[in-house]
């Protein structure tokens, strides 16, 4: 009977033993494995920015230790500000607010580190039916534009321009309307076209509220539409998170890029839960048609001096800015490299 309890008590402390060393494995695990948290802000929300949502939905952004925690600010200005006063970490926005931000002797300049997309995201809605478009159609009507000085009303201006429009002169031209609103004043009578996002103008179609007839992206060549950015200081200060982050963003890219539209729309539904599936996916195939959505997180100089010129044409460009000033490629190039 004593032999039997040495033995079982002996046994008994030998499990105790397997489950605390386990348990120490555990917590070891978890302090190397350390879970950062990055506050990600977007300008809105659009299936334009699908490799973002990509990321987050297929676990790209977790594999790398990252807990990304998405808040949409619905406006260029809204989101810098929340970027500039510390409410988050790193921003998907045009390129533009950036030269903006410097243009204002910042001591802590946003810095481009990798790009999302590469063309205009908008397109040319108008509220009646037109089979036979021209641009001239546009002459004398009235447009319900973007906001001044943010990129897709300079897009709209450029290609305006390149049809022989003068914004200014030619159209009763509408920009004093948030952004947040510019669907819905269209949608309750305000203009005769209008230069929408993706889902809504897709929407407007189904609903027939509108008619889709141009796209600003195919007409105004490739730009650093939207890029990951941040604070020069936050990125000196975690370069290691930077590069986990763009890390995730290119497994992104390249998911998107070999996935048929359907796939892409499933993956990013619950983004858009009031959007029909297939409408998401009718979106997702017009943006790879025409080459919307980047293939890797490198913003070249050629595409940067693009934006600088649509940006000069608008009168909205306050200086010129080397690339190297704003834009780190070092990032990309080492995470498409590994």
């Amino acid at each position: 009977m004593k032999k039997w309890f040495k033995f079982g008590f002996s046994a008994l402390l030998i499990v105790i033993l397997m489950f605390s060393i386990a348990a120490c494995n555990a917590n070891d695990t978890t302090d190397t494995e350390k879970i950062e948290k990055v506050r990600l802000v977007e300008v809105t929300r659009s299936i334009f920015y699908a490799p973002e949502y990509v990321a987050i939905a297929k676990g790209f952004f977790e594999e790398e230790g990252l807990d990304v925690e998405l808040s949409t600010a619905f406006g260029g200005d809204k989101t810098m500000t929340a970027l500039l006063s510390g409410g988050a970490d790193i921003a998907l926005v045009g390129s533009e607010t950036s030269i903006y931000v410097y243009a204002q002797d910042s001591n802590d300049p946003v810095i481009n580190f990798a790009q999302l997309t590469q063309t205009d995201g908008t397109f040319l809605v108008s509220r009646e039916k037109i089979d036979n478009f021209s641009w001239d159609l546009l002459k004398g009507s009235t447009f319900l534009g973007q906001r001044t000085g943010g990129m897709p009303q300079m897009v709209g201006e450029f290609v305006l321009k390149k049809h022989g429009i003068d914004p200014h002169l030619d159209l009763n031209l509408i920009q004093n309307i948030d952004f947040a609103n510019i669907a819905s004043a269209f949608a309750s009578g305000t203009g005769d076209f209008v230069q929408l996002f993706e889902p809504q103008a897709s929407i407007f179609e189904k609903e027939g509220k509108g008619h889709i007839i141009a796209s600003f992206g195919t007409e105004s060549g490739h730009v650093p539409y939207t890029t990951f950015m941040t604070k020069d200081s936050y990125m000196k200060e975690n370069q290691d998170i930077v590069e986990k982050f763009t890390r995730a963003v290119y497994k992104a890219q390249q998911w998107v890029e070999t996935h048929s539209s359907d796939e892409v729309a499933e993956a990013i539904q619950s983004y858009f839960p009031d959007t029909d599936l297939e409408l998401i996916s009718t979106v997702v195939d017009r943006y790879k048609e025409q080459g919307s959505f980047a293939a890797d997180p490198i913003l070249d100089e050629e595409e940067w001096n693009n934006l600088q010129g649509i940006m000069d044409e608008a009168g909205e460009l306050p200086e010129v800015v080397d690339h190297k000033t704003l834009v780190n490629t070092e990032i990309a190039k080492k995470v498409i490299e590994e």
